[in-house]
Order: structure tokens, then sequence, then C-alpha cells
């Protein structure tokens, strides 16, 4: 059936200088982001490699608006952290309402187009810092310090990454889309309600161990359509099963031995330009090479040191994701069904812009 093709059908099958430049810069940036967190001893270290991955995996090119839309998440989420946690976090009813008012806006921006890349890095660090920010024991003073330190890496390894392996020209834009008015709001409220209704849950249910799950049922809302979350879910399970897989290998293979950096290092980055590969030829969007690369980040960045090895973390990863993403498709095509019985937010295939 078409709606269960993989999101990426138009991936290719040869590389070329630009994309094996583009290969070099996640796997050095993303490595280069984990010894960082590593030697600093940051606390939240998903932050420094989950970050590099998405800027540099994201966008190909480095300019200005793209370094705008980076800046302007990093200090969005880091004042709605700090303000509305500080004001709202023992208020659970003005605190969800904040967050729903917060998704609606970024996915807004998601829908329209022109500001996706800070509308999609947004919505991942929020859903990240609000995570962190559920535990009990939480700082989050520290917290958003440390998110903004690793904004300040992220900045500097993406300058480095560009300057050392620079794009060798120009790439194609990708197609504009149009999109009716009632497709917009379509897809606002859907991935809205979802984003919520999974805030909620996480909270509800005190999973603190799972914030690889909560993340994924927001990553699987980016086409922001039933049609397009499906085979998103799907990649994102695939590519997350893998990269439990090779962390695992990675695990056995150092034995005894997983406390020492360097070697930790040579297997990330061993991994990480494998699945910076497969991202590519899938054609650089959300798919399951994506999913892996983030899925090496969350593992190596926020779990694994040198008293606590990765079985447990992968197994646990692995299941829940599963679970959580099942779920989260679930409750999109329930919204899905209920949205296109209004004319005014029913669901059309947007068209290219000619």
């Amino acid at each position: 059936m078409r709606i269960f093709r993989p999101m990426q059908a138009g991936g290719k099958t040869a590389f070329n200088t630009a994309d094996l430049n583009q290969c070099l810069r996640i796997a050095f940036g993303g490595t280069l982001g984990f010894l960082v967190a590593k030697l600093t001893g940051a606390s939240y270290g998903a932050f420094y490699t989950v970050f590099p991955m998405l800027l540099l995996g994201m966008v190909p090119q480095l300019n200005v608006a793209v370094l705008r839309q980076f800046l302007a998440n990093i200090g969005l989420v880091s004042l709605v952290v700090l303000v509305g946690q500080g004001l709202l976090g023992d208020k659970p009813v003005p605190m969800t309402l904040l967050v729903m008012a917060l998704f609606a806006l970024l996915f807004r921006a998601m829908a329209r187009g022109p500001y996706f890349l800070f509308g999609a890095m947004s919505v991942v660090n929020l859903s990240m810092l609000l995570h962190f920010a559920s535990y009990p024991q939480a700082d989050v003073i520290g917290m958003v310090t440390s998110n903004l330190g690793a904004a300040a890496s992220t900045l500097l390894i993406t300058l480095l990454m560009h300057t050392l392996f620079p794009e060798p020209g120009a790439r194609p834009a990708r197609p504009v889309m149009n999109k009716s008015a009632e497709t917009r709001r379509h897809e606002v409220i859907l991935a809205t309600t979802v984003a919520t209704g999974s805030f909620i849950a996480f909270q509800v249910l005190d999973l603190q161990g799972s914030l690889s799950a909560q993340v994924a049922t927001v990553l699987v809302l980016f086409p922001l359509n039933w049609r397009g979350a499906v085979p998103a879910g799907w990649n994102r399970a695939i590519g997350t099963f893998v990269g439990c897989n090779v962390g695992l290998v990675i695990q056995l293979v150092l034995l005894g031995h997983f406390d020492v950096l360097p070697f930790i290092a040579v297997g990330l980055w061993l991994s990480l330009m494998l699945f910076a590969r497969m991202h590519l030829l899938e054609g650089g969007g959300s798919g399951a090479g994506f999913a892996a690369l983030t899925t090496m980040a969350i593992l190596f960045g926020q779990y694994l040191s040198p008293s606590q090895d990765l079985v447990y973390s992968d197994l646990y990863r692995f299941s829940s994701l599963v679970v959580a993403v099942a779920l989260a498709l679930l409750a999109v095509y329930l919204m899905h069904l209920l949205l296109n019985r209004f004319a005014a937010t029913r669901w059309s295939e947007p068209v290219p812009v000619v």
C-alpha cells in the first residue's frame, strides 16, 4: 500500500562530493560534541550530541538564516523553561496550557514553511528540557545553563565542520509546497494535540527514563499529517532498532574498556559515518538513518558513563519507543479522522509551487 512506503521514496543510489562532505561533518561534529560533553562532565550530555545532529543533519548548507533560527530556538526554549517551569512547574493545568500554546505556535511555524527549522528544533529542544525538568531532583538553572553551553559548543563545531568540509556548491532547493488554509489548520491542530497528549502522558505516568520515547513521539509529527506520520513512525522504529544494535555491538567489542574515552569516540565516529551515509541516501529527511543518528547521540551522550554501560539503556529505549510511537500514531489517526469531518480543517494534498 502506498501509505506504508518510506517517506524518502526519492532516495539516491550514489554519493557525490557534497554528500561525502556532509557525512564527514555529521560524524566529526557529533563525535566532537560527545567529547566536549564527557570532558566537561556535562550533566545533560544529550544536548551536546543531539544539537550537532540536528543542525548538521537537517540542513546541508550554513547561512545567516539557519544561524538565526538556531539561536532563536535556543533563546525561546531557555526562556520558557526558566520562567515557565519556575512559575508554573507545580501547577499542572496552567503549565499544560502554556506547553500547548507553545506547541501550536511552533507547529504553525513548521506548517508555513520558511521557519520549519526553527519550529522543528524548538519542538525537540522543548520536549527534552521539559522531560528533564520533570525530574524531582531537576536543577532548572543548571539545565538551562547546560542548554546554552551546548548551543555555543554546537555553533563552534558547526562553523569548524563547514570550514574543514565545505559545500562544493549550491544544492538544488527543495520544492516549496502550496498548502490551503484548511490543510494548515489540520496540521497545526493535529500535531499540537498529539504532542500535548504525549507531554501529559509522560508527566502523569512519571516516565523519567524514557527521554528517547518522548522525543520520538515528537519526531514522528514532523510530516504534520497522517500520511507522512506512518512512514515516519516506521522509519523511526527501524532506525532506533539498528542504532540500538550497533550500540550493543560497540559495547561488545569494547567489553571492559567502555570507560576508555578514545575507544568509545572511535566507535561512535564509525557508527555516525555509517548512519550519515544511510541518512543521505534516503534523501536527507527524517528517515531511518536520521533516527539512528539521534539514537546514537542520546545513548552515548546521555546514558553512557564509566559506571554504566549501554545494555539496559538499549533494550529499554527500543521497547519504550515502539510502544510510544504506536500510541502516537493511533492518536494521529484518530485526530486525522476527526478533523477531516469538518470542512474548515479538512486535509488535502499540498502541491508544489511552480
